[in-house]
């Protein structure tokens, strides 16, 4: 896999039982990529390593006066530079390749794993949680999964140049060999006290990300409760626990970064130590002693890799864990479903509530429990909080259905829709039946001022339709946001549109025509409007309220507004003791003004 074919057509299934399963996973996902890189490291290594005997050879030969054999150690020399040139660029460019590849894998499993879950993943991990895993956390476990075959290259360069010493000079050679392991492993006692600092710093540092994230979701209503100050601190605080724990851990890698120094620095000592005694008895001559201390003195660059797996192993695996929680999570229901994917058509039923939304008609629900409707609307689009509760679309259960295909016949549109950062035109770029034009699905909408603000936004931007929307929508006001995403969904034109308070933030001219453009587009569609609002359950052909999970009543607007005080308490925002006591009279003037607002709007 090169960086240029990602994203995977395909990432896989991974093995999310555990972090040091789900690295090695991925490393066996790469294997390719894998040997690639400690081919092109044992050139490298081996290259650098070879420089210290071409070193020895010259100085030997310079003793000896040997023009043939100094030019030879020349070439041997040149040799050697042009393999560590050669062997670096390309462990560098397989080594970020191998990085970049295992970090997009995890992030197509994230992404995919969202997908599938829906909203139900906010529901069992913190928002803040998946935001971490998704940025940092896929960083250091990309660093891991690379950082394997540079490590494994590295530690056989070690042994090759320790057998190497003791075939070349047997003396000094056994002193090498024997405090190679020594060097190499003297660490291992730190590792676990280092990786309980790191986890610890990971945990706090993914507490304060999940406060921040929620803080900045909701710094709107803290500013208008006065609690910015409250927030601030409590950041403050877990910002301070995320340095504190940062510094210990440090403190600890740096120990561990010292003895990486402080132990070849003395085996190479005692090297020189006792190869000087060897060389005023005349049992080793001055070429092989610089070749013995020079290869010592290279062997530093290799070791290092020892400090380094060992770091990305310990900051990688709390990462990894986290990953692998994510990605075990599974829906109550399967993905692939037990038939087709044949799109069903006909009535929407749900079976928990009794809800019945005939096909072809603008079905209106109304719940005075915001919650209970958002856990409806999910039901309705094929999430169902747990299995053998599935909403039947023309008497075929949505769970029996291959996820797409389920997505495909229903869309839901909750109450806090997201825009995504873009121009308009990319964010109207959805897979849709192509029957709705752009232009009818923002008439309808009533996006005619949105668009102006958006053309006044934008530098340059002549045509709506290349203006650029913020991040979130955040330079539009609560209502633009909203009839974008109500015209994102008109677009679309599934089978099943639901519709989850989609004019709460507008006012009520523009609702009620909003409210005659839903109807007039979505003729001949199924569509389940979630809403209190007088203008639109009045343009509904059929009203349902909803009372304690279950439909208590069903008719037109005004039918239920004459006979059923539940739904007017709902509707009208009044108590049944306030209703009574008013008479009919109040209940026959606000029939009047709502037929007023109809027709100015």
């Amino acid at each position: 896999m090169q960086i240029q074919d990602l994203p995977y057509p395909d990432p896989g299934v991974p093995d999310a039982r555990s972090g040091p399963r789900f690295l090695w996973w991925l490393w066996r996902n790469q294997l390719g990529g894998q040997l690639k890189s400690l081919a092109w490291g044992l050139l490298h290594f081996v290259s650098v390593s070879a420089l210290p005997f071409c070193v020895g050879l010259a100085v030997q030969a310079a003793v000896d006066r040997s023009g043939t054999r100094l030019a030879l150690t020349g070439a041997l020399m040149l040799l050697c530079g042009t393999g560590i040139a050669v062997g670096d660029t390309f462990l560098h460019r397989t080594a970020v390749t191998n990085w970049i590849t295992a970090a997009a894998r995890v992030q197509q499993l994230l992404a995919r794993k969202a997908a599938q879950l829906g909203s139900a993943l906010t529901q069992r991990v913190a928002a803040g949680e998946v935001v971490s895993v998704s940025t940092g956390d896929v960083e250091k476990i990309g660093w891991f999964v690379e950082a394997v075959s540079r490590f494994t290259a590295a530690a056989l360069t070690v042994v090759l140049v320790g057998v190497g010493l003791v075939v070349y000079q047997p003396a000094l050679g056994v002193l090498v060999a024997a405090g190679l392991p020594v060097v190499a492993l003297a660490v291992l006692p730190l590792l676990p006290r280092a990786t309980r600092r790191a986890d610890v710093q990971r945990e706090k540092a993914g507490r304060a990300t999940e406060l921040a994230s929620d803080t900045v979701a909701g710094l709107r209503v803290l500013r208008g409760i006065g609690g910015e100050e409250l927030f601030l601190d409590r950041y403050r605080r877990a910002s301070q626990e995320v340095r504190h724990a940062a510094v210990r851990s440090a403190r600890m890698w740096s120990l561990i970064s010292a003895v990486q120094v402080l132990l070849p620095g003395l085996l190479l000592i005692a090297v020189v130590w006792h190869g000087i005694g060897l060389a005023r008895q005349g049992r080793i001559t001055v070429g092989e002693l610089v070749t013995v201390y020079s290869a010592v003195m290279i062997l530093n660059y290799p070791l290092r890799h020892f400090e380094e797996i060992a770091m990305a192993y310990s900051f990688s695996r709390p990462s990894a864990k986290r990953a692998a929680r994510v990605l075990s999570l599974e829906r109550s229901t399967a993905t692939d479903g037990s038939r087709g994917a044949e799109v069903p058509g006909g009535d929407l039923y749900d079976p928990v509530t009794g809800l019945l939304a005939p096909a072809g008609r603008l079905t209106a629900v109304v719940c005075g429990d915001p919650d209970a409707a958002g856990r409806l609307a999910e039901r309705l689009g094929g999430h169902p909080s747990e299995p053998d509760r599935s909403v039947l679309l023309g008497g075929v259960p949505l769970d029996e259905l291959p996820l797409d295909s389920a997505r495909t016949a229903v869309l839901v549109q909750d109450k806090d829709p997201v825009l995504l950062s873009g121009t308009l035109r990319e964010l109207l770029d959805v897979p849709s039946s192509g029957t709705v034009p752009a232009a009818d699905a923002l008439a309808a909408a009533q996006c005619a001022d949105v668009l102006d603000a958006l053309v006044q936004g934008s530098l340059g931007a002549a045509d709506p339709m290349d203006a650029r929307i913020t991040e979130r929508g955040r330079s539009l006001s609560g209502g633009q946001r909203q009839r974008l995403a109500l015209a994102r969904s008109l677009i679309t034109d599934p089978e099943v549109l639901v519709l989850d308070e989609p004019t709460s933030a507008v006012d009520s001219h523009t609702e009620a025509r909003i409210a005659d453009g839903l109807r007039r587009l979505r003729s001949g569609r199924t569509t389940v409007v979630f809403t209190s609002s007088p203008l639109l359950l009045d343009r509904a052909d059929r009203v349902a309220l909803l009372h304690e999970g279950d439909v208590i009543a069903v008719g037109t607007h005004r039918e239920l507004v004459e006979r059923e005080p539940r739904y007017r308490a709902v509707v009208t925002r009044e108590t049944d003791e306030e209703l009574t006591a008013a008479g009919e009279g109040i209940l026959l003037d606000a029939l009047q003004e709502l037929d007023e607002i109809e027709e100015n709007a």
